[in-house]
């Protein structure tokens, strides 16, 4: 149900469950954690981009017909450590959306570095009406990308949003066909499948963090002065 395609420098994990619209089960999340912790330790990694089977949904979110009680999965602490991992690479991280992105599925999509969906994608995150709690880190990460007025918008408001709002107020970066996705990929990829590891990372530390002193130190010290312990750190997310 989790498909990874290894080519060089760039892994591709799929989504594969479309009979239930990609639907995250606990094993399909055990698996993600997996991947994405063999991924954090592939010093040749350089690209990573995460999909999913079909041509109508990302990902529908938690499987909520899998557990007794639906609120065990909804609370399980695999989807923090999940997306926490995958916000973590030290590489290019792509979503490329092949569909709707509903409830739990919003992790995944906010945890990468940049995000390209099919015109007919719809963004929904329908926690409220469900009687259910976000995960944290979707909230900030969510925050951080559209602002506290929007995500109240999607969140509280429980609207659901067209591909075409969705650029707009910058949840997402491109929308493109999905025939035209694998053109388009090969494009936000090219600079960081060329790049120098180091001058990747530490572009995508100071990204992802204030630059703090150390981090900077890090930076600079991985750049210019080819400190591979200064690398290690932000290689193993040390310092963020």
């Amino acid at each position: 149900m989790i498909d990874l395609a290894k080519d060089g420098a760039r892994w591709t994990v799929t989504l594969n469950r479309p009979d239930k619209a990609n639907a995250l089960s606990l094993e399909m999340l055990e698996r993600l954690d997996q991947v994405f912790a063999e991924a954090a330790l592939a010093r040749g990694l350089r690209v990573l981009v995460v999909t999913g089977a079909g041509d109508r949904v990302f990902c529908a979110g938690a499987d909520l017909g899998q557990a007794k009680d639906a609120t065990d999965i909804t609370i399980h602490p695999i989807w923090e450590s999940v997306s926490g991992r995958l916000a973590g690479l030290p590489c290019l991280t792509i979503a490329a959306l092949n569909g709707t992105l509903a409830g739990g599925g919003f992790g995944v999509a906010l945890a990468c570095d940049l995000r390209i969906a099919v015109p007919h994608a719809r963004f929904f995150y329908p926690v409220l009406a469900n009687g259910f709690l976000p995960q944290p880190s979707d909230i900030g990460r969510m925050n951080a990308l559209i602002g506290p007025a929007r995500t109240k918008l999607i969140l509280l408001g429980g609207q659901k949003l067209t591909a075409i709002e969705a650029l707009s107020i910058g949840l997402i970066d491109r929308i493109v066909s999905w025939n035209e996705t694998s053109t388009m990929l090969s494009q936000l990829s090219e600079a960081a499948l060329t790049a120098d590891p180091a001058t990747l990372v530490a572009i995508k530390r100071l990204i992802q963090t204030a630059p703090a002193l150390d981090v900077l130190a890090d930076c600079r010290g991985a750049v210019y002065e080819q400190s591979n312990a200064a690398l290690e750190r932000l290689l193993n997310n040390r310092n963020v």
